[in-house]
């Protein structure tokens, strides 16, 4: 199991995970590469030298410079590909998650409903060997800002989008809009003539018959309140549990909101 997964929520699943092109390991290992290079070069041309005299004393200063290079690039080498291995972006049903490290990890994420946009650049060799830089444009300052040199950016996007379309279709269907809470005293509108034909259910789901306007006569009987799918409820409870530990909104709200939900099944 990866460190992105024991950072999931209650009711949380990982949708996509994506990584760096390998392209960024070989240019951040690139002189790593070059110092085994010469380290077995020096090595090669000491083999050369007689072993007396002054090309022994030379032939021994080869020997550490060469020993020194290769050990230091080979630990090297692997400390970056230590790196490029422990460093994945995870897409999951509520947010995105970028976790990099290796002694020390350090995970961002960037909620779903938060973000407005994302940003795709690829240059021609981008194209040609499908990678590229996706920025996540969000509401607010904080969360993963630029994904750099990704594999298949264009998939990874339009999973991201799908996935937060998603999102939102779910908190719809369970009642929840974002948005201001309503305030105490606020005078609602005047029902339409549509809406005065019957009883218009309220939020939490009892109908209340209107109060009739001039000359108007009411008919029919009250429609019964809306029921709600109880597994559908159970994830919606979970989704405004996370929103409410991540302070997206208050306490009061979510028991609002909680009641409105238990009302309906």
């Amino acid at each position: 199991m990866s460190y992105a997964d024991g950072l999931l929520s209650t009711g949380e699943r990982i949708i996509y995970r994506n990584r760096q092109h390998p392209f960024i390991f070989i240019w951040g290992a690139r002189w790593t590469i070059l110092a085994v290079i010469i380290a077995i070069v020096l090595f090669w041309l000491g083999g050369k030298l007689d072993p007396d005299g002054i090309s022994g004393s030379l032939r021994q200063i080869l020997g550490w410079v060469t020993a020194a290079m290769f050990f230091g690039g080979l630990a090297v080498f692997l400390w970056t590909a230590l790196r490029y291995v422990n460093l994945e972006y995870v897409l999951t049903n509520r947010r995105v998650i970028g976790v990099e490290g290796v002694l020390n990890r350090h995970a961002t994420d960037s909620s779903l409903e938060k973000i407005n946009d994302a940003v795709l650049s690829q240059s021609i060799f981008g194209r040609m060997f499908d990678f590229g830089d996706l920025t996540v444009l969000t509401a607010s300052e904080s969360g993963i800002e630029t994904m750099r040199m990704i594999r298949s950016p264009i998939v990874y996007k339009k999973k991201m989008l799908d996935a937060k379309h998603d999102y939102e279709v779910d908190m719809e269907r369970s009642g929840w809009a974002p948005g201001p809470p309503i305030r105490e005293g606020v005078t609602s509108a005047m029902p339409s003539a549509s809406e005065a034909a019957g009883a218009a259910p309220t939020e939490t789901g009892v109908a209340v018959s209107p109060v009739p306007m001039s000359g108007q006569i009411l008919s029919g009987p009250p429609r019964p309140p809306v029921r709600s799918d109880p597994d559908q409820v159970t994830r919606t409870l979970s989704s405004l549990a996370d929103l409410r530990d991540r302070g997206a909104i208050t306490t009061e709200e979510y028991d609002a909101k909680k009641a409105d939900l238990l009302a309906r099944l």
